[in-house]
């Protein structure tokens, strides 16, 4: 595996999580014990059947008699296995599944506390696929174990101690054939790794490939861009295939040494026992004997090449989940982290200093005030930073220096979810959960009830909407919200943060998808929405920020300039010219042209 993750660290995952159901494991491992015993034993009255064929000379009524006992324990044998096994399966059907579980919601829990830069960057497909691998490759695993190695273990000391038994010269040949075997096999198991996981990142990257598309069907619509992403898929699903198809002939290689090592150690086995039943060492029955434990060894082995590849398969499938798991959190609560208690609502940038790379520094020493309850406006050209202010207030990234502090409490230091419980977020790009519209608005407070989310939904001018539609709140809006317009998801947003309620308030383009019948019928639920509240608005068009406490001009993660529409209007700066290109640009070209007729 990696150097960021191996073998170890997986059956570490694993193990934390068989640990809860250990003394299931141990009544397993009883009964595979039991089963394999009784398979071992089986062989000697298989020797003693034959032994006693060949030695009685005449048929007689009292040798049937001992065949018949013989076969009579033979079947008692036989069935015991077959019950032992029966257990195994019992078992293995209680455990798999619940742990299986365990380990998805786990690795689900975990996903959702990873950074806002985690998600930008990772594919939702690909997370998705992991972590169904890292339940799948258990299972994998658990089968390997309980129905090979173990059994492989068992069946190999029981054949070696029943073969030295009859001739320790035939055991120390099979001894020696097996170290041969094993080494044979976990050398090319080990050199064949690296292969597999080359495969399981294809395979995750084919996954990515597929689920971008198919999230940005509009776009290739819009763009006729399927021959372009046809010939994209094709690509990395080609890259795939060769892969994969390398991978299974190195396994067919590796089959093909395996049953020639087999050929080999059966010939010389029964070489051997020819020339010690010339001897008078062994009798008939010891062919019989030799016969059936090679044959149960062979099984077993055979299964063994199989075993390794699988086994070393399910650790390259899990190893890109156990990596995710052994990355630490980007943004943690420190120790003792306390609550958020927002009294007043009043948020301070103290000299942030922060970059998204290394090299791109946004913000040097900004320095920022938001009174308690006063509503502001950030403006400022694409790229500037408004929108970083918003993901920092909420800790989406962590800042490199500085302190950001609501009521003069630094959010570093308390909780992240009482952080958030004290937010609400209206996006530029509302994305709705697959579920009902019902369900969705009533996302902002869990405990809402019905009643609660319609008053909501009515505030936010989006009750009408709802109230046509087939099924009404309960119609189900698609993956992301696809079934409503850019409009519609934008007011279900807002009824949604309405009804959460909370002090501060961060509407960022919040009205940008409504039209202006829509955006005017919203404006008065946001200027009832924001009273008692602190609240911060991103905007681009800045008519819709005119009645705003205060304005903050951010250029270049700096404030170039504050105050209200009516000072920033009178001064040469980059509002005012902002506020030219958008309005007063658009109304001087026609006055000129009057003054000219």
């Amino acid at each position: 595996m990696s150097e960021r993750t191996s073998i170890r660290d997986t059956i570490r995952v694993y193990m934390k999580h068989i640990r809860p159901y250990r003394k299931w494991f141990v009544l397993l491992l009883t009964s595979i014990v039991v089963g394999e015993v009784c398979g071992l034993i089986i062989p000697w009255f298989y020797k003693r059947f034959f032994d006693t064929l060949t030695q009685s000379g005449v048929p007689s009524i009292e040798t049937g008699k001992i065949l018949i006992i013989i076969l009579l324990v033979i079947f008692g044998l036989s069935f015991a296995k077959w019950f032992g096994y029966r257990g195994v399966n019992w078992i293995n059907n209680y455990l798999q599944p619940r742990i299986m579980a365990d380990l998805e919601q786990t690795s689900f829990a975990y996903l959702l506390h990873h950074s806002y830069r985690f998600f930008s960057n990772s594919f939702a497909g690909s997370l998705v696929r992991k972590v169904r691998r890292l339940s799948r490759a258990f299972e994998d695993l658990m089968d390997c174990v309980a129905y090979k190695f173990i059994p492989i273990a068992i069946t190999l000391v029981g054949s070696l101690v029943a073969l030295g038994m009859r001739s320790l010269f035939v055991a120390m040949v099979t001894c020696v054939w097996f170290v041969i075997f094993i080494s044979i096999n976990y050398a090319f198991a080990m050199w064949k790794l690296s292969y597999d996981q080359r495969r399981a990142a294809k395979d995750s990257e084919v996954t990515g490939v597929l689920s971008d598309a198919l999230s940005n069907s509009v776009n290739i619509d819009v763009f006729a861009g399927h021959t372009y992403e046809q010939s994209l898929y094709k690509k990395v699903t080609e890259e795939f295939r060769r892969m994969q198809m390398f991978t299974w002939n190195l396994a067919e290689i590796n089959d093909a040494i395996q049953w020639g090592l087999m050929i080999v150690i059966e010939t010389a086995v029964m070489f051997f026992a020819v020339r010690l039943w010339v001897q008078g060492q062994i009798t008939i029955g010891d062919f019989a004997l030799f016969q059936g434990y090679l044959v149960t060894l062979f099984e077993r082995m055979w299964d063994l090449g199989r075993v390794i590849r699988r086994t070393y398969e399910s650790f390259a499938d899990a190893k890109e989940m156990v990596e995710i798991l052994e990355t630490p959190h980007e943004i943690c609560d420190v120790r003792n982290a306390k609550p958020l208690h927002v009294t007043r609502g009043e948020i301070t940038f103290q000299d942030v200093v922060f970059s998204h790379h290394k090299t791109r520094k946004v913000m040097d020493k900004f320095t920022m005030t938001i009174r308690p309850k006063e509503k502001v406006a950030l403006v400022g050209p694409s790229g500037a930073g408004k929108s970083t202010i918003t993901k920092l207030i909420l800790r989406f990234y962590d800042i490199d220096k500085g302190k950001i502090c609501i009521d003069g409490q630094d959010i570093r230091r308390v909780t992240q979810d009482s952080l958030h419980q004290a937010i609400a977020l209206v996006p530029q790009e509302p994305i709705l959960f697959h579920r009902t519209i019902m369900e969705n608005i009533r996302y902002g407070r869990l405990e809402a009830t019905d009643e609660e989310v319609i008053e909501a939904a009515k505030k936010a001018q989006c009750h009408t909407f709802i109230e046509e539609m087939p099924e009404g709140y309960q119609t189900f809006v698609g993956e992301r919200g696809v079934k409503l317009s850019g409009g519609e998801r934008q007011r279900v947003a807002i009824a949604r943060a309405i009804l959460k309620d909370v002090p501060i308030l961060i509407l960022d383009e919040a009205t940008s998808s409504l039209d202006s019948e829509s955006e005017t019928l919203i404006q008065g639920a946001l200027a009832e929405l924001m009273k008692g509240k602190t609240a911060i608005v991103v905007a681009h068009r800045l008519s819709t920020i005119l009645k705003m406490d205060r304005i903050i001009v951010i250029d270049h993660g700096k404030v170039a300039a504050a105050g209200t529409h009516t000072e920033l209007i009178q001064t040469e700066g980059l509002y005012k010219k902002l506020w030219e290109i958008q309005a007063g640009g658009f109304l001087s070209e026609p006055e000129v042209e009057e003054e000219e007729e």
